[in-house]
């Protein structure tokens, strides 16, 4: 497996030193990951600083036409240090991912609008998109929501108890 090391550039909320780290692959125009968002904010509840979880991109863009878009305001969010709180919208307002929506979303978050138009316009946060991506297919992601334990792949196609159960494994180890 390729090297799952998390980075500055990585989004990532939980103590460094918690014994497992969740790493997500994930669309925000994706159903199953507004699933999984749900899901995974129970999980972070309840697990507290014992686990690590880090966001990581794959725009399905091909299926998704505002994904990669709405991975930009992420971004741009991030810039602003406020990833967190626009990665809460883009799960919690699915019906508005165009670019009208995005940008009220960073205008509700008190963003430099400016600052968030010119990177908007200018792409100025793709390049971490496409390395998200190059990342994912490295580790062989073929959709989302992706999910590692650890560095270990978790599929929840069939739901999120999976993902509980190696958590609760790589705990116990």
């Amino acid at each position: 497996m390729p090297d799952a090391a998390i980075t500055a550039a990585d989004h990532a909320v939980g103590p460094d030193t918690a014994r497992v780290t969740v790493v997500e692959y994930g669309d925000f125009e994706c159903e199953y990951c507004r699933m999984a968002y749900g899901a995974m904010k129970i999980l972070m509840e309840h697990y507290g600083p014992q686990v690590r979880f880090v966001y990581r991109h794959y725009p399905m863009s091909h299926w998704h036409p505002s994904a990669e878009a709405a991975a930009e305001c992420a971004e741009a969010a991030g810039a602003q240090q406020k990833f967190w709180q626009m990665y809460r919208l883009l799960h919690e307002k699915p019906e508005g991912l165009k670019p009208d929506a995005l940008r009220h979303y960073a205008g509700m978050l008190g963003m430099d609008l400016d600052r968030y138009d010119q990177d908007m316009s200018g792409h100025a946060h793709l390049p971490h998109i496409r390395d998200d991506m190059r990342g994912a297919t490295r580790w062989q992601v073929r959709g989302t929501p992706s999910f590692f334990v650890n560095g270990v792949v978790q599929d929840v196609t069939f739901g999120m108890e999976r993902l509980q159960r190696a958590i609760d494994v790589a705990l116990a180890a």
